[in-house]
C-alpha cells in the first residue's frame, strides 16, 4: 500500500528523487526540532532496501529496540522524533538488511563526528553562527576571477604545525592564527585544504570520507571551522577546499552498501570499484545521489562561506574504462568509454552551484585531454571554471630533473604549454602529490649537485609566475624542504636556520608580492591577449623569451635560461624603442644568486625576433629575468630631418659645467636623451627653442650642430660586465646568443 508523504515533505522530496534537491541536508540528518510543545531531535534517512532502521546512541544505551523509524515515502525516506537529546549526543542508525543483517551507519548527513578512531555521528546545530565577513562576501559577487590574481597555498592541516606533543593537534583557531598570518606575509591569495570532511583514517589525508557533511573534529566542532573561515576572510585569504565527488571508502561506518545494497554507489561491477584505490565508486546515474553531492557541494558555501571546491579525480568520474584492467568496463550506449552519467552530473553539479554563488571557483582535478572542461554547459562544456594543468606540471618536472645537457633535445617540454594555455581556464599546480610516494622534495626534483639546485628552484618558480595560469604550490616548498611531504611529522621548518633556505624563503615572498602588484602577469591569464612570443627557438642555449600584457597594455618582458651558463651578450626582439628596465631577477645576490644584472638598457633600432628593435643583455646562469618598458618614444629615423640626430657623426667630449640637456620631440611622453654642449651647437638654426629636462620646464635656447650629440653612456650600454661578487669560476657562452632564429 502506497505511503502518505507528509504535505510539509512533497516539495524537498520530489525534488530529491529527481535529482534537483541542492538543500537536501535541511531535511535529512538530525535536527532540534519540538513536536506537541516537546523538545528534541528529529532523524531522517535515505535507507530504500533496509528493512527496517532505528536510531542508537548513549541516550538508549545503543538497544536497537527502542527507537524505530518510520517509513514516511515509498523512495525509502525514514524519520523519527526523539524528546529530549541534547547537543553532542552520540548516536548512528542501526540498518537491519532485506538478508536479515545488522548494519551500524554513521549519519550522511550529520553535522558533527566523533574524533577518529570513533565513527559516531553527534547531535548538532549549526545555525546561529555570527559572521564578520560580510564585505569579503559581497566583494566576491562582483570580482572578476579570471582578471585578478590568483596564488593558492595548499595546506594539510595535519601536518603543517603540530604542537609539541604530537598526540595532540591545534584547533581551528590556534592554526588559523598562525597559518593566516603566514600566507599573507608571503603573499599568497587564496589556502586550498586538503579535504576537511570526516575521515577516520589519517593514511587517507582526508580522501576516503565518511562525514561528508562533518568538518573533522580533529580541530574543534563545526563553529570552530567556521571561525577558521571568518577569520581567513576578514584578512583578506580565501578559502578552498579539496572535493572529493568520485568515491567512497568500505569502511563500516560509512556509505559502503548503506542500507545491505548498492544505495550510494554502483551496482554494475563493470563500475563499481575503484580497485587500486580499494574504494566504491558514486553512482551518478541515482538521482538520490545526485542530490546528495550537489547538496553537499552547496552545504559547503552556503553554511561555511567556503570560496571554491577543487573537485578530486575527475579523470575517474569521466571514463568507464578508469582504472579497468583487462578490458573489465562496458562501453556507454553510444559505444564509447565517456561515462555520461557523470559528464550529467558534473554538469548539473556546476549549473547549479553558479546560479547560487557568484564568484565561486570550481576547479578542476582533470589530468586529460578531454575537451571544454572550464566551457560552459550551454555549449557543452562540463561548466567549471578552472583546471589544474597536469600536462604542464608533468613536462615541467620531467624538463627541470633532466641534466642540462640534455635540456636542448627536450626543448618542447618548455614550450609546448604556452601552444594550449587559452584552450582552458588554467591553475598550474605543484601540488602534495608531487611531493610524496618517493617522488622527492622540489629541491630535490632539480638536477645537480644539491648547492646547484637552489637556482633551479628558483628559475623554475620565476618561469611557473611568468606562464600564463593562476598558481598553486603546496606547503613546504616555499622554502624547500628537503624532505618529501610526510602526512604524520609537521614540515621541516627548522631548514630556515640555513642561509639557503632562508634565500629561498625570501626569494618566494618578494616572487609572489612581485606577481600580485603587476598586472600583466595575471589580468590575461585566458587569452592570446595577455601573451606575446619573443623567441621560443633557442633550443640550443635553452633559453625563452616572452611577453606579457595587460589590458591596459602595460608589459613585463620575461627572459629565462635554463642553462647553468652566462651569456654576456644576448639579444632578443622587443616592440619599442624604449628603456628596458629589469625589476625582478632569480640571481640576486640576495636570494643566492651571483648577482648579474642589466640595471636598463635601450632598444637598438635592429629588427630581431618579428620586432622592429632589439635588447642586448647580460644574461646570468640559470636564471629568469622580468624588465618593464620605460620611456617609449619615436625612434630617430622616425624623427623630422631637422629634428633627427645622425647616428654616425661622434660629438666632441664636453666639460661638465658646459652640458645642457635637451629634449628631443617625444610620441607620448617626454624624456630627456643627451647633454648638447653649447661648443658643439654654432652652425644650426638660430634660436631653435627646445623644450628642457629642467623640473621647473623652463624653454632653453638650444641652436643644433651638423655633428650629433653623443647618446648618454647608461643608454649606450648593451650588456654589462661582470659585476662585483660574480662568481670567478662562472661558464661563459662561446657565442653570441640570438634566441633563436632571426
Amino acid at each position: 500500500m502506497a505511503i502518505n508523504v507528509p504535505k510539509e515533505y512533497e516539495v524537498p522530496l520530489y525534488l530529491f528523487h529527481q535529482g534537483k534537491n541542492a538543500e537536501a541536508y535541511k531535511l535529512f540528518g538530525s535536527h532540534f526540532a519540538e513536536k506537541d510543545g516537546v523538545s528534541g531531535v528529529v532523524f531522517r534517512v535515505w535507507a530504500p532496501k533496509a528493512a527496517d532502521v532505528s536510531v542508537v546512541g548513549d541516550f538508549n544505551h545503543w538497544n536497537r529496540e527502542e527507537s524505530y523509524m518510520k517509513k514516511i515515502s515509498d523512495g525509502g525516506i525514514w524519520e523519527l522524533f526523539i524528546p529530549g537529546l541534547k547537543k553532542f549526543d552520540n548516536y548512528k542508525y542501526s540498518i537491519k538488511t532485506e538478508r536479515g543483517q545488522i548494519k551500524l551507519k554513521a549519519d550522511p548527513y550529520g553535522y558533527h563526528m566523533e574524533t577518529r578512531p570513533n565513527t559516531a555521528s553527534k547531535v548538532y546545530d549549526i545555525s546561529g553562527y555570527n559572521w564578520k565577513d560580510s564585505k569579503w562576501m559581497d566583494e566576491k559577487k562582483t570580482k572578476d576571477v579570471y582578471r585578478s590574481p590568483m596564488n593558492i597555498y595548499e595546506v594539510h592541516l595535519n601536518s603543517w604545525f603540530t604542537k609539541t606533543d604530537e598526540e595532540e593537534l591545534f584547533s581551528y583557531m590556534q592554526l588559523a592564527e598562525k597559518l593566516v598570518p603566514y600566507v599573507k606575509e608571503m603573499g599568497y591569495t587564496h589556502i586550498e585544504m586538503m579535504p576537511i570532511a570526516e575521515f577516520p583514517f589519517d593514511g587517507s589525508w582526508g580522501y576516503q570520507q565518511i562525514g561528508y557533511y562533518a568538518p573533522t573534529s580533529r580541530f574543534g566542532t563545526p563553529s570552530d571551522f567556521m571561525e577558521f573561515v571568518d577569520y581567513c576572510h576578514t584578512h583578506g585569504v580565501g578559502v578552498i577546499l579539496d572535493w572529493v565527488p568520485a568515491h567512497f571508502p568500505k569502511d563500516a561506518a560509512g556509505l559502503y552498501e548503506f542500507d545491505g545494497d548498492y544505495c550510494y554507489e554502483y551496482s554494475d561491477p563493470n563500475k563499481r570499484e575503484h580497485y587500486n584505490w580499494g574504494t566504491r565508486v558514486f553512482d551518478w546515474g541515482k538521482p538520490e545521489v545526485q542530490s546528495f553531492l550537489i547538496s553537499n557541494a552547496n552545504y559547503w558555501l552556503s553554511e561555511y562561506h567556503i570560496d571554491g571546491l577543487r573537485v578530486d579525480a575527475v579523470a575517474s568520474m569521466l571514463y568507464l574504462d578508469y582504472d579497468r584492467q583487462g578490458g573489465a568496463w562496458t562501453p556507454n550506449k553510444n559505444g564509447g568509454n565517456e561515462n555520461l552519467e557523470a559528464v550529467d552530473f558534473l554538469q548539473n553539479l556546476n549549473s547549479c552551484l553558479f546560479s547560487r554563488h557568484p564568484g565561486l571557483l570550481m576547479i578542476a582535478e582533470e589530468s586529460t585531454a578531454w575537451p571544454m572542461v572550464t566551457k560552459p554547459v550551454d555549449i557543452g562544456g562540463l561548466g567549471f571554471n578552472f583546471k589544474w594543468n597536469m600536462g604542464w606540471m608533468n613536462d615541467m618536472l620531467s624538463y627541470m630533473s633532466m641534466s642540462p645537457e640534455y635540456r636542448q633535445y627536450n626543448h618542447d617540454k618548455l614550450t609546448f604549454s604556452f601552444y594550449y594555455a587559452f584552450s582552458e581556464n588554467y591553475i598550474l599546480p605543484i601540488s602534495h602529490d608531487e611531493v610524496v610516494y618517493g617522488k622527492c622534495s622540489m629541491l630535490d626534483k632539480m638536477s645537480g649537485p644539491r648547492e646547484k639546485r637552489f637556482a633551479s628552484l628558483r628559475t623554475f618558480l620565476a618561469y611557473m609566475t611568468a606562464h600564463p595560469g593562476k598558481k598553486l604550490m603546496f606547503m613546504g616548498q616555499e622554502f624547500a624542504q628537503y624532505k618529501e611531504w610526510n602526512f604524520q611529522a609537521q614540515l621541516d621548518w627548522e631548514v630556515l636556520e640555513f642561509e639557503p633556505h632562508r634565500e629561498l624563503h625570501e626569494y618566494v615572498k618578494d616572487l609572489n608580492r612581485f606577481y600580485k602588484e603587476n598586472a600583466p602577469l595575471w589580468e590575461c591569464d585566458t587569452s592570446w591577449e595577455g601573451f606575446h612570443w619573443i623567441s621560443s627557438e633557442d633550443n640550443a642555449n635553452s633559453v625563452i623569451a616572452f611577453r606579457r600584457i595587460a589590458r591596459n597594455k602595460d608589459e613585463i618582458i620575461c627572459v629565462c635560461n635554463f642553462q647553468p651558463v652566462r651569456h654576456e651578450i644576448y639579444e632578443i626582439g622587443v616592440p619599442y624603442y624604449a628603456d628596458y628596465k629589469e625589476v625582478f631577477n632569480s640571481d640576486d645576490c640576495k636570494y643566492g644568486g651571483t648577482g648579474v644584472s642589466n640595471g636598463t638598457v635601450t632598444a637598438k633600432e635592429e629588427p630581431m625576433h618579428g620586432e622592429q628593435f632589439r635588447i642586448t643583455l647580460d644574461l646570468p646562469p640559470m636564471a629568469v629575468l622580468f624588465f618593464k618598458i620605460k620611456n617609449k618614444r619615436t625612434p630617430p629615423s622616425q624623427l623630422p630631418a631637422e629634428e633627427a640626430i645622425p647616428e654616425t657623426i661622434q660629438p666632441e667630449k664636453a666639460p661638465a659645467e658646459a652640458a645642457v640637456p635637451v629634449v628631443l620631440p617625444l610620441l607620448n611622453e617626454e624624456r630627456p636623451v643627451a647633454d648638447i654642449p653649447e661648443s658643439l651647437t654654432r652652425s644650426a638654426k638660430s634660436a631653435e627653442s627646445v623644450r628642457s629636462a629642467d623640473p621647473a620646464d623652463k624653454a632653453l635656447e638650444a641652436p643644433v650642430n651638423k655633428k650629433s650629440a653623443e647618446a648618454p653612456e647608461e643608454s649606450a650600454k648593451t650588456a654589462n660586465p661582470a659585476k662585483k661578487g660574480d662568481n670567478p669560476n662562472k661558464i661563459t657562452a662561446q657565442k653570441v646568443g640570438t634566441g633563436g632564429n632571426i
